[in-house]
Protein backbone atom coordinates (compact mmCIF):
# COMPACT_ATOMS: atom_id res chain seq x y z
CA UNK A 1 0.00 0.00 0.00
CA UNK A 2 1.27 3.89 -0.64
CA UNK A 3 0.64 5.06 2.41
CA UNK A 4 1.99 8.37 1.15
CA UNK A 5 -0.59 9.32 -1.06
CA UNK A 6 -3.08 8.16 1.70
CA UNK A 7 -1.69 10.57 3.47
CA UNK A 8 -1.42 13.59 0.73
CA UNK A 9 -5.16 12.85 0.40
CA UNK A 10 -5.95 13.10 3.94
CA UNK A 11 -4.09 16.12 4.64
CA UNK A 12 -6.29 17.25 2.06
CA UNK A 13 -8.88 16.35 3.64
CA UNK A 14 -7.73 17.89 7.05
CA UNK A 15 -7.64 21.29 4.87
CA UNK A 16 -11.25 21.07 4.12
CA UNK A 17 -12.60 20.67 7.30
CA UNK A 18 -10.45 23.33 8.86
CA UNK A 19 -12.14 25.64 6.22
CA UNK A 20 -15.25 24.21 7.22
CA UNK A 21 -15.08 24.68 10.71
CA UNK A 22 -14.29 28.49 9.76
CA UNK A 23 -17.91 28.71 8.99
CA UNK A 24 -18.94 28.58 12.26
CA UNK A 25 -16.15 30.56 13.49
CA UNK A 26 -17.30 33.50 11.88
CA UNK A 27 -20.78 32.87 13.32
CA UNK A 28 -19.53 32.66 16.43
CA UNK A 29 -17.66 35.85 16.54
CA UNK A 30 -20.79 37.55 14.80
CA UNK A 31 -23.06 36.64 17.61
CA UNK A 32 -20.35 36.75 20.23
CA UNK A 33 -20.98 33.39 21.01
CA UNK A 34 -18.42 31.85 23.93
CA UNK A 35 -17.30 29.15 21.90
CA UNK A 36 -15.07 31.27 19.58
CA UNK A 37 -11.90 30.36 20.88
CA UNK A 38 -12.86 26.63 20.51
CA UNK A 39 -13.66 27.12 16.92
CA UNK A 40 -10.31 28.79 16.48
CA UNK A 41 -8.01 26.11 18.18
CA UNK A 42 -10.11 23.24 16.76
CA UNK A 43 -9.09 25.15 12.64
CA UNK A 44 -5.35 25.39 14.11
CA UNK A 45 -5.52 21.73 14.48
CA UNK A 46 -7.34 20.92 11.66
CA UNK A 47 -5.07 23.07 9.53
CA UNK A 48 -1.44 21.54 11.20
CA UNK A 49 -2.68 18.06 10.85
CA UNK A 50 -3.85 19.02 6.92
CA UNK A 51 -0.04 20.49 6.49
CA UNK A 52 1.69 17.67 8.39
CA UNK A 53 0.09 14.72 6.64
CA UNK A 54 0.81 16.81 3.15
CA UNK A 55 4.75 17.45 3.82
CA UNK A 56 5.17 13.38 4.78
CA UNK A 57 2.87 12.86 1.82
CA UNK A 58 3.39 12.50 -1.69
CA UNK A 59 1.04 13.58 -4.74
CA UNK A 60 3.77 12.17 -7.56
CA UNK A 61 2.09 9.45 -7.50
CA UNK A 62 -1.72 9.43 -8.03
CA UNK A 63 -2.50 5.86 -9.41
CA UNK A 64 -5.08 4.43 -6.14
CA UNK A 65 -5.93 0.96 -5.50
CA UNK A 66 -8.75 -0.84 -3.93
CA UNK A 67 -6.53 -0.53 -0.79
CA UNK A 68 -5.84 2.98 -0.80
CA UNK A 69 -9.36 4.01 -1.78
CA UNK A 70 -10.40 1.85 1.23
CA UNK A 71 -7.56 3.26 3.66
CA UNK A 72 -8.39 6.99 2.52
CA UNK A 73 -12.28 6.26 3.12
CA UNK A 74 -12.07 5.03 6.40
CA UNK A 75 -9.29 6.97 7.51
CA UNK A 76 -11.67 10.09 6.28
CA UNK A 77 -14.40 9.53 8.43
CA UNK A 78 -12.16 9.06 11.62
CA UNK A 79 -9.97 12.04 10.75
CA UNK A 80 -13.55 14.00 10.51
CA UNK A 81 -14.94 12.76 13.34
CA UNK A 82 -11.69 13.42 15.45
CA UNK A 83 -11.71 17.33 14.44
CA UNK A 84 -15.31 17.34 14.42
CA UNK A 85 -15.30 16.57 17.93
CA UNK A 86 -12.96 19.16 19.06
CA UNK A 87 -15.34 22.42 18.69
CA UNK A 88 -17.63 20.55 21.72
CA UNK A 89 -14.88 19.09 23.82
CA UNK A 90 -12.65 22.50 23.81
CA UNK A 91 -15.46 24.64 24.62
CA UNK A 92 -16.28 22.73 27.67
CA UNK A 93 -19.94 21.69 26.26
CA UNK A 94 -19.00 17.98 25.98
CA UNK A 95 -16.16 15.53 27.68
CA UNK A 96 -14.46 13.79 25.07
CA UNK A 97 -16.02 10.41 24.82
CA UNK A 98 -19.43 12.55 24.11
CA UNK A 99 -17.86 15.22 21.85
CA UNK A 100 -16.30 11.63 19.84
CA UNK A 101 -20.04 10.59 19.98
CA UNK A 102 -21.44 13.96 18.87
CA UNK A 103 -19.13 14.36 15.93
CA UNK A 104 -20.03 10.47 14.73
CA UNK A 105 -23.71 10.95 14.99
CA UNK A 106 -23.62 13.80 13.07
CA UNK A 107 -21.20 13.32 10.36
CA UNK A 108 -22.31 9.40 9.65
CA UNK A 109 -25.86 11.28 10.24
CA UNK A 110 -27.22 8.77 12.38
CA UNK A 111 -28.72 11.89 14.78
CA UNK A 112 -28.29 10.49 18.29
CA UNK A 113 -27.34 12.93 20.65
CA UNK A 114 -25.73 13.29 24.39
CA UNK A 115 -26.87 17.23 25.04
CA UNK A 116 -29.18 16.83 27.56
CA UNK A 117 -29.59 20.80 26.74
CA UNK A 118 -29.82 21.62 23.31
CA UNK A 119 -31.39 24.95 23.78
CA UNK A 120 -29.17 26.48 25.57
CA UNK A 121 -26.03 25.73 23.38
CA UNK A 122 -24.43 28.38 21.40
CA UNK A 123 -25.96 28.86 18.22
CA UNK A 124 -22.44 28.59 16.20
CA UNK A 125 -22.13 25.25 17.71
CA UNK A 126 -25.32 23.87 17.03
CA UNK A 127 -24.84 25.14 13.46
CA UNK A 128 -22.05 23.16 13.32
CA UNK A 129 -23.72 20.26 14.74
CA UNK A 130 -26.36 20.52 11.83
CA UNK A 131 -23.32 21.37 9.57
CA UNK A 132 -21.48 17.64 10.24
CA UNK A 133 -24.81 16.45 9.21
CA UNK A 134 -24.83 17.98 6.05
CA UNK A 135 -21.23 17.23 4.57
CA UNK A 136 -21.47 13.51 6.31
CA UNK A 137 -24.98 13.41 3.88
CA UNK A 138 -23.40 13.65 1.02
CA UNK A 139 -20.39 11.58 1.72
CA UNK A 140 -17.16 13.27 3.11
CA UNK A 141 -15.26 11.28 0.19
CA UNK A 142 -17.79 12.43 -2.94
CA UNK A 143 -17.78 16.19 -1.71
CA UNK A 144 -13.88 15.55 -1.86
CA UNK A 145 -13.91 13.96 -5.52
CA UNK A 146 -16.25 16.43 -6.70
CA UNK A 147 -13.87 19.27 -5.41
CA UNK A 148 -10.62 18.05 -5.95
CA UNK A 149 -8.94 17.52 -9.10
CA UNK A 150 -6.37 15.36 -10.04
CA UNK A 151 -7.55 12.49 -8.21
CA UNK A 152 -7.14 10.29 -11.65
CA UNK A 153 -9.11 6.50 -12.32
CA UNK A 154 -8.47 5.83 -8.79
CA UNK A 155 -11.45 7.76 -7.53
CA UNK A 156 -13.23 4.86 -8.55
CA UNK A 157 -12.42 2.95 -5.42
CA UNK A 158 -12.97 5.77 -3.04
CA UNK A 159 -16.72 6.29 -4.14
CA UNK A 160 -17.57 2.67 -4.33
CA UNK A 161 -16.15 2.53 -0.91
CA UNK A 162 -18.47 5.63 0.30
CA UNK A 163 -21.36 5.32 -1.58
CA UNK A 164 -24.13 3.02 -0.15
CA UNK A 165 -25.87 0.37 -1.76
CA UNK A 166 -25.35 -3.18 -3.49
CA UNK A 167 -24.43 -2.02 -7.04
CA UNK A 168 -22.53 1.27 -8.67
CA UNK A 169 -24.89 3.69 -9.40
CA UNK A 170 -23.36 6.08 -11.58
CA UNK A 171 -25.52 8.96 -13.34
CA UNK A 172 -22.70 9.69 -15.93
CA UNK A 173 -19.36 7.28 -16.70
CA UNK A 174 -16.69 9.72 -15.12
CA UNK A 175 -16.64 9.37 -11.25
CA UNK A 176 -15.62 13.02 -10.75
CA UNK A 177 -18.76 14.20 -13.43
CA UNK A 178 -21.43 11.97 -11.03
CA UNK A 179 -20.27 13.62 -7.69
CA UNK A 180 -20.78 17.03 -8.88
CA UNK A 181 -24.06 15.66 -9.96
CA UNK A 182 -25.44 14.16 -6.54
CA UNK A 183 -23.92 16.89 -5.05
CA UNK A 184 -25.88 19.68 -7.67
CA UNK A 185 -29.27 17.56 -6.37
CA UNK A 186 -28.16 17.30 -2.95
CA UNK A 187 -27.55 21.02 -3.17
CA UNK A 188 -30.96 21.67 -5.05
CA UNK A 189 -32.91 20.01 -2.52
CA UNK A 190 -31.43 21.83 0.86
CA UNK A 191 -32.13 25.53 -0.53
CA UNK A 192 -35.57 24.30 -1.42
CA UNK A 193 -36.95 22.94 1.52
CA UNK A 194 -35.08 25.79 3.49
CA UNK A 195 -37.28 28.43 1.65
CA UNK A 196 -40.72 26.57 1.80
CA UNK A 197 -40.16 26.13 6.07
CA UNK A 198 -38.99 29.83 6.15
CA UNK A 199 -42.02 30.57 4.66
CA UNK A 200 -43.84 28.04 6.99
CA UNK A 201 -42.44 30.21 9.68
CA UNK A 202 -39.59 29.35 10.63
CA UNK A 203 -36.61 31.42 11.70
CA UNK A 204 -34.02 31.99 8.91
CA UNK A 205 -31.34 30.07 11.27
CA UNK A 206 -33.85 27.23 12.22
CA UNK A 207 -34.54 26.78 8.41
CA UNK A 208 -31.24 26.13 7.22
CA UNK A 209 -30.15 24.06 10.28
CA UNK A 210 -33.47 21.74 9.78
CA UNK A 211 -32.59 22.02 6.12
CA UNK A 212 -29.10 20.56 6.54
CA UNK A 213 -30.91 17.63 8.82
CA UNK A 214 -33.31 16.18 6.85
CA UNK A 215 -31.81 15.94 3.61
CA UNK A 216 -29.11 14.27 5.00
CA UNK A 217 -31.51 12.38 6.83
CA UNK A 218 -29.77 13.07 10.40
CA UNK A 219 -32.17 14.32 12.82
CA UNK A 220 -30.64 17.09 14.74
CA UNK A 221 -32.50 19.71 16.06
CA UNK A 222 -32.29 22.92 17.53
CA UNK A 223 -34.88 22.12 20.74
CA UNK A 224 -34.75 19.82 22.74
CA UNK A 225 -38.21 18.30 21.68
CA UNK A 226 -37.40 18.18 18.29
CA UNK A 227 -40.18 19.19 16.00
CA UNK A 228 -42.67 18.86 18.67
CA UNK A 229 -41.26 22.42 19.42
CA UNK A 230 -43.15 24.08 16.24
CA UNK A 231 -46.27 21.98 16.72
CA UNK A 232 -47.11 23.04 12.88
CA UNK A 233 -48.72 20.60 10.45
CA UNK A 234 -47.59 23.03 7.55
CA UNK A 235 -43.73 22.25 8.79
CA UNK A 236 -44.04 18.77 9.73
CA UNK A 237 -45.32 17.86 6.10
CA UNK A 238 -42.56 20.13 4.71
CA UNK A 239 -40.24 18.16 6.49
CA UNK A 240 -41.82 14.87 5.73
CA UNK A 241 -41.81 15.05 1.89
CA UNK A 242 -38.44 16.06 1.52
CA UNK A 243 -37.30 13.27 4.41
CA UNK A 244 -39.26 10.86 1.67
CA UNK A 245 -37.42 12.54 -0.97
CA UNK A 246 -33.99 12.41 0.99
CA UNK A 247 -34.48 8.79 1.41
CA UNK A 248 -34.49 8.24 -2.28
CA UNK A 249 -32.23 7.21 -4.69
CA UNK A 250 -30.10 10.45 -6.17
CA UNK A 251 -28.84 8.71 -9.01
CA UNK A 252 -32.68 8.08 -9.76
CA UNK A 253 -33.30 11.35 -9.66
CA UNK A 254 -30.43 12.83 -11.63
CA UNK A 255 -32.55 10.23 -14.08
CA UNK A 256 -35.67 11.88 -13.84
CA UNK A 257 -34.05 15.27 -14.95
CA UNK A 258 -32.77 13.71 -17.77
CA UNK A 259 -35.74 11.42 -19.18
CA UNK A 260 -38.66 12.52 -16.80
CA UNK A 261 -40.95 11.91 -14.15
CA UNK A 262 -41.91 8.76 -15.74
CA UNK A 263 -37.96 6.96 -14.70
CA UNK A 264 -40.00 7.18 -10.64
CA UNK A 265 -42.41 4.57 -11.90
CA UNK A 266 -39.81 2.31 -13.96
CA UNK A 267 -37.90 2.07 -10.95
CA UNK A 268 -39.04 -1.14 -8.69
CA UNK A 269 -36.92 -0.13 -5.47
CA UNK A 270 -38.68 3.65 -5.25
CA UNK A 271 -41.80 2.15 -6.28
CA UNK A 272 -41.78 -0.36 -2.97
CA UNK A 273 -40.06 2.28 -0.83
CA UNK A 274 -43.70 4.80 -1.36
CA UNK A 275 -45.73 1.50 -0.93
CA UNK A 276 -43.70 0.77 2.64
CA UNK A 277 -44.18 4.47 3.41
CA UNK A 278 -48.30 4.00 2.25
CA UNK A 279 -49.07 0.86 4.05
CA UNK A 280 -46.66 1.44 7.17
CA UNK A 281 -48.48 5.15 7.75
CA UNK A 282 -51.92 3.74 7.39
CA UNK A 283 -50.93 0.46 9.78
CA UNK A 284 -49.70 3.01 12.62
CA UNK A 285 -52.32 5.34 11.80
CA UNK A 286 -55.19 2.92 12.81
CA UNK A 287 -53.02 1.75 15.27
CA UNK A 288 -52.78 5.12 17.30
CA UNK A 289 -56.34 6.33 16.58
CA UNK A 290 -57.84 3.36 18.13
CA UNK A 291 -55.42 2.98 21.07
CA UNK A 292 -54.12 6.51 21.86
CA UNK A 293 -57.16 8.65 21.12
CA UNK A 294 -56.27 10.49 18.58
CA UNK A 295 -58.32 12.38 16.03
CA UNK A 296 -58.10 11.47 12.16
CA UNK A 297 -56.31 13.97 11.22
CA UNK A 298 -54.07 13.45 14.33
CA UNK A 299 -53.35 10.00 13.48
CA UNK A 300 -52.69 10.72 9.52
CA UNK A 301 -50.37 13.54 10.66
CA UNK A 302 -48.14 11.67 13.03
CA UNK A 303 -48.27 8.51 11.62
CA UNK A 304 -46.61 9.85 8.31
CA UNK A 305 -44.45 11.67 9.87
CA UNK A 306 -42.77 8.98 11.75
CA UNK A 307 -42.96 6.69 9.39
CA UNK A 308 -41.16 9.23 7.06
CA UNK A 309 -38.52 9.96 9.58
CA UNK A 310 -38.25 6.35 10.89
CA UNK A 311 -37.69 4.30 7.20
CA UNK A 312 -35.47 7.38 5.89
CA UNK A 313 -33.38 6.86 9.46
CA UNK A 314 -33.91 11.01 9.62
CA UNK A 315 -35.37 10.64 13.75
CA UNK A 316 -37.26 13.37 13.87
CA UNK A 317 -40.06 13.25 15.84
CA UNK A 318 -43.33 14.99 15.86
CA UNK A 319 -44.88 13.25 18.91
CA UNK A 320 -43.36 10.76 21.35
CA UNK A 321 -43.32 7.54 19.69
CA UNK A 322 -41.97 5.46 22.62
CA UNK A 323 -45.57 5.69 24.74
CA UNK A 324 -47.15 4.13 21.25
CA UNK A 325 -49.16 0.86 21.07
CA UNK A 326 -46.50 -1.83 20.97
CA UNK A 327 -47.89 -2.50 17.16
CA UNK A 328 -46.96 0.71 15.75
CA UNK A 329 -43.48 0.42 17.63
CA UNK A 330 -42.61 -2.95 16.21
CA UNK A 331 -43.50 -1.37 12.64
CA UNK A 332 -41.11 1.46 13.52
CA UNK A 333 -38.21 -1.11 14.20
CA UNK A 334 -38.93 -3.00 10.93
CA UNK A 335 -38.69 0.16 9.14
CA UNK A 336 -35.38 1.03 11.13
CA UNK A 337 -33.73 -2.17 9.75
CA UNK A 338 -34.87 -1.90 6.25
CA UNK A 339 -33.83 1.63 5.88
CA UNK A 340 -34.23 3.51 2.57
CA UNK A 341 -32.98 3.27 -0.89
CA UNK A 342 -29.74 2.75 -2.27
CA UNK A 343 -27.87 5.69 -3.25
CA UNK A 344 -29.19 7.95 -0.84
CA UNK A 345 -28.09 9.57 2.60
CA UNK A 346 -29.90 7.30 4.66
CA UNK A 347 -29.06 3.97 6.66
CA UNK A 348 -30.63 0.68 7.11
CA UNK A 349 -30.21 -2.93 4.55
CA UNK A 350 -31.70 -0.70 2.08
CA UNK A 351 -34.63 -1.35 -0.20
CA UNK A 352 -32.87 -2.56 -3.13
CA UNK A 353 -31.11 -5.47 -0.78
CA UNK A 354 -34.73 -6.84 0.17
CA UNK A 355 -36.50 -6.72 -2.83
CA UNK A 356 -33.76 -9.10 -4.07
CA UNK A 357 -33.82 -11.00 -0.64
CA UNK A 358 -37.62 -11.45 -1.28
CA UNK A 359 -37.21 -12.77 -4.80
CA UNK A 360 -34.40 -14.90 -3.89
CA UNK A 361 -37.01 -16.45 -1.72
CA UNK A 362 -39.66 -16.90 -4.40
CA UNK A 363 -37.20 -18.03 -6.47
CA UNK A 364 -35.81 -21.09 -4.66
CA UNK A 365 -39.13 -22.09 -3.39
CA UNK A 366 -40.12 -22.56 -6.89
CA UNK A 367 -36.81 -23.65 -7.51
CA UNK A 368 -37.87 -26.68 -4.54
CA UNK A 369 -40.90 -27.20 -6.55
CA UNK A 370 -39.69 -27.41 -9.50
CA UNK A 371 -36.13 -29.07 -9.33
CA UNK A 372 -35.13 -28.17 -13.09
CA UNK A 373 -36.27 -24.96 -13.15
CA UNK A 374 -33.88 -21.80 -14.19
CA UNK A 375 -34.35 -19.05 -12.41
CA UNK A 376 -33.51 -15.39 -12.96
CA UNK A 377 -33.09 -12.50 -10.33
CA UNK A 378 -34.23 -8.91 -12.15
CA UNK A 379 -34.94 -5.50 -11.17
CA UNK A 380 -35.87 -2.71 -13.26
CA UNK A 381 -35.65 -5.65 -15.55
CA UNK A 382 -32.21 -6.15 -15.87
CA UNK A 383 -30.80 -9.18 -14.27
CA UNK A 384 -29.07 -9.48 -11.18
CA UNK A 385 -25.50 -10.87 -11.76
CA UNK A 386 -24.78 -13.86 -8.66
CA UNK A 387 -21.90 -11.64 -7.56
CA UNK A 388 -24.49 -9.00 -6.80
CA UNK A 389 -26.52 -11.51 -4.89
CA UNK A 390 -23.96 -13.37 -3.36
CA UNK A 391 -22.58 -9.74 -1.85
CA UNK A 392 -26.17 -9.20 -0.35
CA UNK A 393 -26.38 -12.37 1.31
CA UNK A 394 -23.30 -11.83 2.89
CA UNK A 395 -24.01 -8.11 3.76
CA UNK A 396 -27.33 -9.29 5.68
CA UNK A 397 -25.86 -12.06 7.24
CA UNK A 398 -22.79 -9.66 8.52
CA UNK A 399 -25.51 -7.17 9.42
CA UNK A 400 -27.00 -9.26 11.59
CA UNK A 401 -24.05 -11.10 13.22
CA UNK A 402 -22.54 -7.30 13.93
CA UNK A 403 -26.14 -6.43 15.62
CA UNK A 404 -26.48 -9.12 17.61
CA UNK A 405 -22.74 -8.71 18.96
CA UNK A 406 -22.94 -5.26 19.63
CA UNK A 407 -25.96 -5.31 21.61
CA UNK A 408 -24.36 -8.07 23.71
CA UNK A 409 -21.47 -5.92 24.50
CA UNK A 410 -24.50 -2.84 24.87
CA UNK A 411 -25.96 -5.09 27.40
CA UNK A 412 -22.47 -5.93 29.10
CA UNK A 413 -23.16 -2.27 30.54
CA UNK A 414 -25.73 -2.80 32.77
CA UNK A 415 -28.26 -1.89 30.27
CA UNK A 416 -31.50 -3.85 29.58
CA UNK A 417 -31.88 -6.13 26.66
CA UNK A 418 -34.75 -4.23 25.44
CA UNK A 419 -32.66 -0.82 25.20
CA UNK A 420 -29.54 -2.91 23.72
CA UNK A 421 -31.65 -3.93 21.02
CA UNK A 422 -33.36 -0.44 20.50
CA UNK A 423 -29.85 1.50 20.78
CA UNK A 424 -28.06 -0.54 18.35
CA UNK A 425 -30.56 -0.83 15.88
CA UNK A 426 -31.41 2.62 15.91
CA UNK A 427 -27.35 3.80 15.79
CA UNK A 428 -26.58 0.80 13.16
CA UNK A 429 -29.54 2.16 10.64
CA UNK A 430 -28.70 5.47 11.61
CA UNK A 431 -31.57 6.38 12.80
CA UNK A 432 -30.73 7.64 16.26
CA UNK A 433 -33.58 8.03 18.42
CA UNK A 434 -34.64 4.11 20.11
CA UNK A 435 -37.23 2.89 22.03
CA UNK A 436 -36.89 3.20 25.99
CA UNK A 437 -33.76 4.89 27.55
CA UNK A 438 -32.58 6.34 24.48
CA UNK A 439 -36.65 7.02 23.22
CA UNK A 440 -38.01 9.73 21.02
CA UNK A 441 -37.56 12.25 23.94
CA UNK A 442 -33.92 11.08 25.35
CA UNK A 443 -30.89 10.96 24.72
CA UNK A 444 -27.52 8.83 25.05
CA UNK A 445 -26.39 10.82 27.98
CA UNK A 446 -26.77 8.20 30.25
CA UNK A 447 -25.25 5.58 29.18
CA UNK A 448 -21.32 4.95 30.02
CA UNK A 449 -18.44 5.84 28.12
CA UNK A 450 -17.70 1.91 27.27
CA UNK A 451 -21.26 1.59 26.15
CA UNK A 452 -20.90 5.02 23.84
CA UNK A 453 -17.60 3.73 22.79
CA UNK A 454 -19.56 0.38 21.27
CA UNK A 455 -22.51 2.63 19.89
CA UNK A 456 -19.84 4.62 17.99
CA UNK A 457 -18.46 1.45 16.56
CA UNK A 458 -22.13 1.15 15.12
CA UNK A 459 -22.66 4.30 13.68
CA UNK A 460 -19.44 4.14 11.76
CA UNK A 461 -20.00 0.74 10.87
CA UNK A 462 -23.38 1.42 9.32
CA UNK A 463 -22.66 4.25 7.70
CA UNK A 464 -19.80 3.06 5.64
CA UNK A 465 -21.95 -0.43 4.88
CA UNK A 466 -19.97 -2.38 7.02
CA UNK A 467 -17.22 -4.26 4.78
CA UNK A 468 -14.96 -0.67 4.68
CA UNK A 469 -14.13 -0.65 7.61
CA UNK A 470 -14.15 -4.77 8.86
CA UNK A 471 -11.38 -5.25 5.34
CA UNK A 472 -9.02 -3.25 7.57
CA UNK A 473 -8.66 -5.73 10.13
CA UNK A 474 -7.80 -8.27 8.18
CA UNK A 475 -3.71 -8.62 7.90
CA UNK A 476 -3.54 -9.66 4.52
CA UNK A 477 -5.20 -6.03 3.55
CA UNK A 478 -1.64 -4.53 5.07
CA UNK A 479 0.30 -6.94 2.91
CA UNK A 480 2.84 -5.20 0.43
CA UNK A 481 2.88 -8.12 -1.90
CA UNK A 482 -1.43 -7.67 -2.45
CA UNK A 483 -1.56 -5.87 -6.16
CA UNK A 484 -5.11 -5.23 -5.25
Amino acid sequence: MNLFIVLYLLGKLSLACAGAILVPLVMAFYLGDTCLEAFAISAVLAMSIGYIFLHYGNSNDVHITFREGVAVVSGAWVLVSFLGAMPYYLSGSLDFISAIFESISGFTTTGATTITNIEVMAKSMLFWRSMTHWMGGIGIVVLFIAFLPNIGTGAVHMFNAEVTGPTDDRVVPRIRETSVALCKIYIFFTVVQAALLFFAGMSFYDCINHAFSTIATGGFSTYDNSLMHFNSPLIEGIIGVFMILAGGNFALYFSVVQKGPKEFWRDTEFKVYICLVVIATALVGLNIFYKMGFSGTESLRHSFFQVASIISTTGFVSNDFDVWPAFSKYILVLLMFIGACAGSTAGGIKVSRIVILYKLTLAEIRHTIHPCMVTNISMNGKHVPDTVISGIGRFFFLYMMLFAGLTLLLASTGLSVTDSIGAIAATISSVGPALGVAGATSTYASITPFGKTVICIAMLLGRLELFTLLVLIRPEFWRSTRNW
